[in-house]
């Protein structure tokens, strides 16, 4: 198991997309706000393989939960 403490740098990279704090700024401004009706992992802007990344995360409660929760979070605010 991982015990690193993610971050959204992490997150970001780990997505493989921009990963420095205006970039991700950048992102979620750009991305939000996502609808109520839409699951994050099936949001238009995520390829196959990063939508299966969070999909997979969040009905696993991985390690990497906790922060994709918040980036749930930030893009419906």
């Amino acid at each position: 198991m991982d015990l690193s403490n993610h971050t959204f740098h992490s997150l970001f990279d780990q997505l493989g997309l921009p990963s420095t704090e205006s970039e991700i700024q950048r992102f979620i401004a750009e991305h939000r706000p996502l609808s109520d009706a839409v699951a994050l992992a099936d949001a238009s802007f995520w390829t196959p393989a990063q939508a299966q990344f969070l999909r997979e995360e969040i009905r696993e409660d991985a390690d990497w939960a906790e922060v994709v929760d918040q980036l749930n979070l930030a893009l419906r605010a």
